[in-house]
């Protein structure tokens, strides 16, 4: 028995991990503040990111506070679970990644662009903070749309002088349908057959002609 009623015990100290425990010798009872400088000596750790862990109990320390007046008493083969508290990136890294994460949910446009352009989402994006929702419908469509777009508010201001607003409308309506018409190819049959040479139907069409030949044929 040692002065103030302290003896010397031996300990297992088991770290989290793949480390193997190790056996030290300590007095007991024993401040929490002593036995974590032991603890963090024996295994080279470093004391802000040691955490001890005794009987099922985490060890005060600088983070919890009463790590001062905490008192710990051993038993000989007593086990005390040491945990190593992994250190946070540098904070410069981690900006760096939110930064990147950022980045890439941006709208982009493919670098094989035409520079104007480039330049151009650069001033909406980071100048006017354009969203990028708007962004992708402004850059979906084309120059010819666009122009057609600013000419069609420009006459509408026009036509609205003259009260010829109905009228622009439906024309606007015919010149969009016939504008967006398709176009066949050399051979290519319509489905409609009053378009066609000769009003040469497409195979499988069905109609009264078909009832008709059906019927006489006694398919009915």
């Amino acid at each position: 028995m040692g002065e103030g009623g302290k003896r010397e015990v031996e300990i297992v100290v088991k770290t989290v991990g793949p480390s193997r425990p190790t056996k030290i010798r300590i007095e007991s009872p024993i401040e929490v503040v002593e036995l974590r400088k032991v603890v963090a000596a024996k295994g080279c750790h470093s004391l802000s990111h040691l955490k001890l862990v005794f009987c099922g109990r985490t060890l005060p320390d600088e983070s919890t506070g009463g790590i001062e007046d905490s008192v710990v008493r051993f038993e000989d083969g007593d086990t005390l679970v040491a945990a190593i508290m992994p250190r946070p990136p540098p904070k410069h890294l981690h900006e760096d990644d939110e930064d990147e994460d950022d980045e890439d949910l941006k709208f982009h446009i493919p670098e094989s662009e035409k520079l104007w352009k480039r330049r151009l989402l650069y001033f909406l994006q980071r100048k006017m903070k354009f969203p990028d929702i708007l962004l992708m419908v402004i850059f979906s469509i084309s120059i010819k749309a666009w122009i057609g777009i600013i000419l069609w508010f420009s006459l509408a201001h026009i036509v609205y002088r003259w009260d010829l607003g109905p009228i622009y409308i439906l024309a606007t309506g015919f010149a969009a349908i016939l504008l967006n018409l398709g176009k066949r190819k050399q051979g290519d049959a319509s489905a409609y057959s009053i378009f066609n040479e000769d009003f040469r139907e497409l195979p499988g069409t069905y109609n009264a002609n078909r009832v008709d030949r059906d019927i006489r044929a006694g398919q009915f």
